[in-house]
């Protein structure tokens, strides 16, 4: 009886189909069941060299050749995790920071230097730190931190280790020394709480959140994306300074003074400050996002912003963006409620009242609020009153945001649909559709193919035979680590391992957004009644496709 995967139920979880298959085996003999097994050794050797001499002489000779007609994925595509019937949904709801505004390269250097200048002054840490500057090619999105041993790991969905995925500070693990600290290259149930996800949020409570398929130790307040990557870089700065100068550290402690700057420049405003006496510096004027925002609402669909981002923040940012369209003082008519301040992802689980926010005196109000004003601006609240108030049913809901944990698990598990604005897709995406990327994974494809082939056959390897494995291993290694600079010399690509598997980012950007895409304005191109479909054959993500050469004559590749 074989299991096919079909599409997902209306709780996100798969409906399997089970199909009866009738197996069509003919009987033999137990002579003659024997006589498939009794051959002679020498000879099967022989056999394996010619074949294996045959299979490693078309590799050498890349043969593969890449048709101009392979379809190529749409780096501006929207994607499907799960079905979703755009028809029936009615409302829109969005986050504010890196969802409806977008931001410059400038931010993350200057969320660097304000996390950087803190360390020194109130943490006492050594003034040669104020020398480290941000490294925009370190870090990617989706990392994990061990606050016991001080390493900077790349995870796959099973929680093992990525060859090479190992930092401690700027200095990579080699194999032995990743072994001895996770055998088999595995992170053990019991070592898992020791991981910090530095993906989407950090840790200003100390409570456990179900972040992977374990408990982790991680944070309520809503950090964005450019914090992230700071983090990432600022802690593995810090411990090669420490490690450089033979300083005795505790690796917990960097993180957590790490972390509490991080925490500083964002609740101190600081942060805000600076991108308010500079929008232009930081924040990316978007008209393309404006149009879809007037698309919907011509369409007759309602929307709202939940934010954690205090109001007159999300207030100076939305009139520079509404800035040449003449809307600048009048955006919120656009939509039917603005909740600030919201405590994600505590908003979805807990009982806290709104406060309604008088935007002109900056104050907010003493009476109870039992329902929303037309293009009302309202503080706190949680998600039980949020669904009271406007009567909107979940599965009529869309909600955007980028944060795959305090945005999107809550609403995934109360009901609404989720989107994920990835801004990574798009070069990620774009990456793959290059003509030399595919061609290494159609290699690397082959290679693995063949090693598999000749590593499972029973027959002792004769020396000869082992130096051409070799000489296979060495060009699929090749393969492999081509494949990963092409996303990031350090990590590789945010959603797969450099073996293909996987990654712990993607594994959850499938567990808990519906539907992804790199920007918002991605959505002018699909139709209000279009159904978007996950497709059944996925091997794991949506906007991946698996490349592999066809051994007929042209070498032409196929793709799955």
């Amino acid at each position: 009886m074989a299991i096919q995967g079909g599409e997902s139920g209306g709780n996100g979880d798969p409906v399997c189909r089970v199909q009866r298959v009738v197996s069509h085996s003919i009987s033999l003999s137990p002579a003659e069941r024997e006589g498939q097994y009794a051959q002679n050794p020498g000879e099967l050797a022989v056999g394996n060299l010619v074949e294996l001499k045959t299979e490693f002489d078309r590799v050498k000779k890349s043969f593969i050749t890449l048709p101009d007609q392979l379809p190529k994925m749409n780096p501006c595509g929207v994607y499907a995790n799960h079905n979703v019937r755009l028809a029936k949904i009615n409302v829109y709801g969005f986050d504010y920071d890196y969802t409806l505004a977008h931001y410059t390269p400038a931010l993350q250097c200057i969320i660097y230097d304000l996390a950087r200048n803190h360390l020194v002054e109130e943490h006492r840490y050594p003034d040669s730190c104020l020398n480290f500057q941000y490294d925009a090619s370190f870090p990617i999105r989706g990392l994990y931190y061990d606050k016991k041993m001080g390493y900077l790991l790349k995870l796959d969905l099973f929680n093992s280790v990525q060859p090479g995925g190992c930092f401690f500070g700027r200095r990579r693990l080699d194999e032995d020394e990743l072994e001895s600290c996770y055998p088999g290259k595995h992170v053990s149930a019991e070592h898992i709480r020791n991981l910090v996800p530095l993906m989407d949020l950090f840790c200003l409570s100390e409570r456990p959140v179900l972040a992977m398929r374990w408990d982790v130790y991680t944070i309520g307040l809503n950090v964005k994306p450019a914090m992230r990557r700071t983090q990432v870089c600022l802690l593995a700065d810090v411990i090669q300074h420490f490690v450089n100068q033979k300083l005795r550290f505790d690796c917990t402690y960097v993180y957590e003074d790490v972390q509490k700057c991080i925490k500083y420049i964002h609740t101190s405003g600081n942060l805000h400050r600076e991108i308010l006496s500079n929008p232009a510096k930081y924040l990316q004027k978007n008209p393309k996002l404006i149009e879809m925002l007037h698309t919907l609402k011509e369409r007759g669909k309602k929307m709202f912003i939940l934010t954690n981002s205090p109001f007159p923040f999300v207030d100076s940012g939305m009139k520079f963006l509404f800035q040449e369209t003449g809307q600048a003082q009048n955006w919120r008519d656009l939509f039917e409620v603005v909740i600030a301040l919201s405590d994600k992802p505590n908003f979805y689980h807990s009982q806290r009242p709104f406060r309604a926010y008088h935007h002109k005196k900056d104050v907010l109000l003493f009476t109870k609020v039992e329902s929303f004003e037309p293009h009302g601006v309202y503080y706190h609240g949680c998600l039980k009153d949020f669904a009271e108030i406007t009567k909107w049913k979940g599965s009529e809901v869309l909600y955007f945001g980028d944060h795959l944990f305090s945005d999107l698990r809550g609403p995934a598990q109360a009901g609404w649909h989720t989107a994920a604005v990835i801004r990574e897709l798009e070069r990620e995406i774009s990456t793959q559709n290059e003509t030399e990327y595919r061609f290494q994974q159609a290699r690397y494809n082959k290679l693995k193919e063949v090693l598999g082939k000749f590593h499972g056959r029973s027959a002792a390897i004769t020396k000869e035979e082992n130096n051409i494995l070799g000489e296979l291993r060495e060009l699929r290694s090749k393969s492999r680590q081509a494949m990963k600079e092409m996303f990031n010399t350090n990590f590789g690509s945010t959603f797969l391992t450099d073996t293909g598997k996987e990654s712990a980012f993607a594994y959850n950007v499938q567990r808990y957004a519906d539907i992804y895409t790199s920007r918002l304005e991605n959505f002018l191109f699909i139709s209000s009644d279009a159904w978007l479909f996950s497709p059944l054959n996925v091997k794991i993500l949506p906007h991946h496709i698996k490349v592999f050469p066809a051994e007929k004559e042209g070498g032409q590749l196929t793709i799955q």
